[in-house]
């Protein structure tokens, strides 16, 4: 037949050659670009949504906000960070036994808070009869320590994922933090540690930090941290996305913000950490593996600080907490504790 042949360089290579050549290299070309649309898309909408927080910050007010609320909203303290330690109204000798150990008291406490921009603050709710006499308690207790943080949620132990969320958000609404720390109330920690674990962080854009684990779902009804809804996460067995264990953990303010944004829309989960973790798993988030944060207690945290890697959280596995933590949160201080100095020289 008397078709056209196709050119043949000095080389001895053809132009079809170079064509495929050319056009594969245009298709990685736009891989590469698209990649890169995709984490500009992602971080767009991150800003995006700390736009339209502040926005509604600004501009919307809840039902228990007042005109002074919203002058504080638009003008909220800049700080290094917030944690949050989640308690329940039975947990009043959890309360004291972090008030005697790691948590500062008093001028302390205000001070941390103004030289350090470091708030600590006990999160509860409301009782399911809010003004009863549960909440006339906690106002007492509140009026003797003043290290409180109410939310407008209802208290219960199946309702940890809305506390959460409602956490955050409101959060978000008072501080403007670098990060949001929450951590429970049967957990010992070294504030000063965490400090340092967050200013290792602290230059990076969409930080999600703590211990993370991908544990079984489980689907069989009555045991502990049974999941209702297993059939979402495929076939039997299957294991939950990575996410941080939910004892201790930290997220920067732009994922705050966008929880708080899209606090609506977003399911909850029957455990509060896997509620969390479904929250941030489709947007670009670094998601960061610090095993200080979920030391075991002695000698498991003795001996990490011996060998130069001090604990910023103590805690038993088995209890998820420490067992019999009222008891022990004293010795767990004593042992693993990182001085009541640290945080004050604390690097930032």
């Amino acid at each position: 037949m008397g078709g056209i042949k196709p050119h043949k360089f000095s080389n001895g290579v053809s132009a079809r050659c170079v064509t495929f050549f050319c056009i594969a290299s245009f298709l990685c070309g736009v891989l590469v670009v698209n990649r890169k649309l995709d984490k500009s898309m992602s971080s767009l909408e991150m800003q995006l949504a700390a736009a339209r927080a502040s926005k509604v910050h600004d501009e919307v007010s809840t039902p228990t906000t007042t005109t002074k609320g919203i002058e504080q909203q638009k003008h909220r303290p800049k700080i290094f960070f917030f944690m949050g330690i989640m308690t329940a109204f039975s947990s009043r000798k959890r309360r004291n036994s972090i008030r005697e150990t790691w948590m500062p008291q008093g001028e302390r406490l205000k001070k941390l808070e103004k030289e350090n921009g470091i708030v600590v603050r006990f999160v509860i709710g409301h009782s399911s009869s809010p003004g009863g006499v549960l909440d006339r308690v906690l106002d007492v207790e509140e009026a003797q320590y003043k290290d409180f943080f109410r939310l407008d949620h209802a208290e219960g132990y199946h309702e940890l994922s809305s506390k959460t969320k409602i956490y955050f958000s409101t959060a978000v609404a008072k501080w403007d933090a670098d990060f949001y720390v929450k951590v429970d109330d049967d957990v010992h920690v070294n504030l000063g540690l965490v400090v340092s674990a967050l200013v290792r962080q602290r230059l990076k854009p969409h930080v999600y930090i703590g211990c993370m684990k991908s544990g079984f779902v489980l689907s069989q009804k009555g045991v502990k941290y049974h999941e209702p809804e297993f059939w979402k996460f495929g076939e039997e067995g299957n294991k939950y996305f990575r996410h941080a264990s939910g004892q201790i953990y930290a997220i920067s303010k732009d994922l705050a913000t966008y929880i708080s944004v899209n606090k609506d829309v977003l399911h909850r989960y029957a455990n509060e950490d896997v509620s969390l973790g479904s929250w941030l798993i489709g947007l670009d988030v670094n998601h960061i593996d610090d095993r200080s944060l979920c030391c075991g207690t002695p000698l498991d945290c003795e001996w990490k600080a011996q060998a130069g890697n001090p604990c910023a959280a103590s805690f038993d596995w088995r209890c998820s907490g420490l067992c019999r933590s009222v008891e022990r949160m004293e010795e767990i201080h004593q042992r693993c504790g990182e001085g009541d100095g640290a945080i004050w020289h604390a690097s930032f």
